[in-house]
């Protein structure tokens, strides 16, 4: 999820999958001990990075798997790093190609926050209060704890046990590790969320199975979790480098950047109206996480398409396109289940206008025409929560431009 206005960088299923099950049988009850995920069996791969067929520079002999990994005694050469398929070591930090990449980890860094630092005693009255909240106010919460609570989990899953094994720019790797742990950080900030409301949380954590508008956005992201987290998946081809390509895209712009964000927008709109203050203070803490995560994710994406042009075809595109199109409607009919009536000045019809608004963002960021001509912002303010660069929040409680140590900032 990006900042409007920010400038961008030029730049088959599994049986071990740690995705969700949500076949018909997972629908209708919960995943036997048998169905559950073995971790350690994927969690191996992740150290070892894809190689390909790339040649290596002119003159050079081709680097072996444990070469790249430690025992080579040739110094990096900038020029030879790769995002993807690279034949340079990637335990190598240094020397930077992708400055980029390292001062945004730095800045995600310089944001930490723990869920724990903010106070729910006003959001635990208003919830226990039986008049404190409106019944379609109590769903919007719901249904939005009952989405995000495995939707960070997905996330982090596909960074650690796919993305990372087949990103070689150790700069990058940098980065997602660090948004590993901020998507560990959001379940956290959901679970403190559902247990200091006093929630039930086989309600909550269940709900990706069985609430249908839920389960058609998570079933839309396994595939692309599972395909890259197949052992057997390694990049090096055109084929296999456009899956990776696509699943970047579709976490990066569809999931992070789309799907979030009839949660977020219903949210902040009860904190605007100074209800639920402490969960839309910890909401408005991941949309900007996630913000930087959209970002980085951008820039990948456009770093990758100028070292692999071939990769960037009319057909490819074609495909691109109608994901945006899928996830669009996806998200759309979520934010009817959430909102069957009006509320918080807000209804299912406005958000329409903005998911194409969105999605027209998205698309143009990486390259592609705008799907959806002429739409515009119907949330301003948004905008507003996006850019955290002020002393305290809208609700305020707190200092929100949080950062630790000597990084703390009051500019």
């Amino acid at each position: 999820m990006l900042v409007w206005e920010e400038e961008l960088h030029p730049s088959t299923n599994h049986s071990t999958s740690t995705a969700p099950n949500l076949s018909s049988a997972a629908r209708a009850m919960p995943p036997s001990p048998q169905q559950s995920v073995s971790v350690a069996s994927s969690a191996a791969a992740f150290a070892q990075p894809q190689l390909s067929s790339v040649p290596p520079s002119a003159g050079e002999a081709p680097l072996a798997a444990h070469s790249v990994q430690s025992s080579s005694t040739r110094r990096v050469n900038v020029a030879d790093k790769r995002i993807i398929n690279g034949q340079t070591d990637v335990n190598q930090l240094v020397p930077f190609k992708y400055k980029w990449a390292w001062e945004k980890y730095l800045a995600t860094c310089a944001n930490h926050w723990m869920p724990q630092e903010v106070n729910m005693s006003r959001d635990i009255a208003t919830w226990k209060d039986p008049n404190g909240l409106t019944d379609d106010e109590r769903r919007i919460i719901k249904r939005n704890l009952g989405f995000f609570v495995t939707a960070d989990s997905l996330a982090a899953n596909n960074i650690v046990l796919g993305t990372y094994r087949h990103v070689t720019a150790p700069e990058c790797r940098q980065f997602l590790l660090r948004q590993a742990f901020e998507e560990a950080i959001h379940t956290h900030a959901y679970q403190y969320i559902v247990e200091s409301l006093g929630l039930d949380e086989s309600e909550i954590f269940n709900a990706y199975h069985e609430v249908s508008s839920i389960r058609d956005k998570d079933e839309f992201l396994i595939p692309f979790i599972d395909q890259i987290m197949d052992l057997n998946f390694h990049t090096g081809t055109p084929e296999n480098d456009q899956k990776l390509l696509k699943s970047l895209i579709v976490f990066a712009c569809l999931m992070e950047g789309l799907f979030f964000y009839v949660g977020f927008t219903q949210i902040l709109a009860l904190g605007r109206q100074n209800k639920m203050t402490g969960a839309a203070e910890q909401y408005q803490y991941i949309l900007r996480d996630e913000s930087m995560h959209c970002n980085f994710g951008i820039d990948l994406i456009n770093q990758i398409k100028l070292e692999n042009p071939h990769l960037w075809t009319s057909e490819f595109k074609a495909e691109i396109k109608a994901l945006f199109l899928k996830a669009v409607e996806l998200e759309y009919r979520y934010a009817e289940d959430t909102m069957p009536r009006g509320v918080l000045g807000l209804n299912a019809s406005m958000f329409k206008g903005y998911l194409r608004y969105i999605a027209n963002r998205r698309a143009t960021q990486i390259g592609l025409e705008e799907l959806f001509p002429n739409e515009e912002n119907p949330f301003p303010w948004m905008s507003e929560m996006i850019d955290l660069k002020k002393e305290r929040n809208f609700f305020e409680t707190r200092v929100i431009e949080y950062q630790s140590g000597g990084a703390l900032s009051w500019d």
